[in-house]
């Protein structure tokens, strides 16, 4: 039989072959395939709903297909053939293209989860995590809880995202998409429209633990632009003032209407800063502190280096833990109070860096003024050492003169004591030698 199929060129097929036909028709049941010269194939109902799956739907007569055969003949004459394997390399196939080509196409969304959305692509679960989305589709919630973050990404479940693989891997079964990237080639051509030092006017998106992320529109949209439009940069904490911030939210807040300078852009990410537009206080910081001047000043925050310390709004500097009394063996809380003035010393002065040195010197005592200069605390002190040893040896000097003049007075008195006794004897004795010769 074989060798007759042979002569006149009919294919033999053999189990697990792969085989292309075309639909000739859809039942509840089965699906029928032209297999050409080979027969006519049939794929049953179960092999229907797990090979196809959700791409059953758009199925059609006259529709090429790739299957797989399970039974060269069975009882009815048919080639039986199996859907599921073949599609799913060809579904993988067509995956490993589009993450070549970066080719845009749309995903339906299934399901959401704390890190991102549940996509299906070419009959395939895939995943698009969080950091994926775009600006106008990313969650921007105030304290970070996942929780409402889960809440926001559920609105989209049944909904229909454009997006672009950026990695399927069959042997893995990982696909994972991005929405970010198939708007990527628009956000460059309207970043190209600014450059590095460009100011921009925006609303505050969002706020995080480490920033405020920024909308704005390219200069070619500013009359007609729409949300999808906006492009989005981040104010990094360190950026948002000149004063030291532990906590974004309490200078900023989703909805502001601010300005900021461009400070950096690499590639679509944008950095800004709104510190940039304000005057450095540190610049000046020498005109109002010196060092070796003592000044009050409040800790705002302690770590394993020492406290953070504020002279006045803008300027703050570093009092290291070894400048507190009993250190190492107690710690700076045991020491001073969070939120509480001080007097501090500083010991020095950067600038550009915008760092200073500080120790500690004690409680703020009422009625004291503040050592504003070296030059006058100094002078104090010669002052004062001039003044000590002539107050100190004064009274030694006086003292020894005093004893002086008293030995002097009471040898006197003696002598004169002395000299009266040897008159009255001599009186005495002439009384004595008169009444004799009477």
């Amino acid at each position: 039989m074989n060798k007759y199929l042979e002569k006149d060129h009919l294919p033999v097929l053999k189990e697990g072959q792969k085989i292309k036909g075309k639909v000739l028709d859809i039942t509840s049941r089965a699906v029928y395939v032209d297999l050409g010269i080979a027969g006519t194939g049939i794929i049953y109902g179960k092999e229907i709903k797990d090979g196809f799956g959700i791409s059953r739907k758009t199925l059609s007569v006259g529709d090429e297909i790739t299957a797989a055969v399970i039974e060269p003949e069975n009882e009815d004459g048919y080639v039986e053939l199996s859907i599921a394997e073949a599609v799913r390399e060809e579904a993988w196939k067509d995956l490993q293209e589009k993450e070549k080509k970066r080719e845009p196409v749309k995903v339906r969304i299934l399901d959401a989860n704390k890190g991102g959305l549940i996509i299906e692509l070419n009959g395939i679960r895939g995943f698009m995590p969080v950091s994926q989305l775009t600006a106008e589709h990313y969650p921007r919630v105030e304290d970070g809880d996942k929780n409402k973050i889960l809440e926001i990404l559920k609105k989209f479940v049944d909904t229909e995202m454009t997006v672009c693989v950026i990695n399927a891997d069959p042997e893995e079964d990982k696909l994972i998409v991005s929405e970010k990237e198939a708007f990527k080639d628009k956000e460059k051509e309207f970043i190209s429209e600014f450059k590095v030092g460009d100011i921009v006017e925006g609303e505050v998106s969002g706020v995080v633990d480490f920033g405020a992320f920024i909308k704005f529109l390219p200069p070619s949209k500013k009359k007609d632009g729409t949300d999808e439009d906006k492009l989005e940069g981040l104010v990094h904490i360190s950026q948002l003032d000149w004063q030291l911030i532990n906590n974004p939210r309490d200078v900023i807040k989703v909805g502001d209407k601010v300005k900021a300078k461009i400070i950096s852009i690499d590639d679509t990410r944008i950095s800004l800063s709104i510190r940039a537009l304000k005057d450095d206080p540190w610049m000046s910081v020498k005109e109002k502190y010196q060092v070796g001047g003592e000044y009050k000043g409040k800790i705002k925050k302690f770590n394993h280096f020492g406290a953070f310390v504020y002279l006045d709004d803008d300027i703050h500097g570093l009092a290291h833990v070894s400048s507190f009394p009993g250190y190492p063996r107690k710690s700076i809380d045991e020491v001073v109070e969070l939120g509480k003035e001080y007097m501090w010393r500083v010991m020095s002065i950067e600038p550009d860096a915008h760092r200073m040195g500080l120790k500690f010197v004690g409680e703020v005592k009422k009625g004291v003024e503040e050592k504003k200069t070296v030059k006058k605390q100094s002078t104090d002190k010669a002052e004062l050492a001039e003044k000590q040893p002539t107050e100190k040896k004064a009274p030694k000097v006086t003292a020894k003169k005093e004893e002086t003049t008293d030995r002097e007075k009471k040898e006197e008195k003696k002598k004169d004591k002395t000299e009266d006794n040897a008159q009255k004897k001599e009186s005495k004795a002439k009384k004595e030698k008169l009444t004799e010769k009477k």
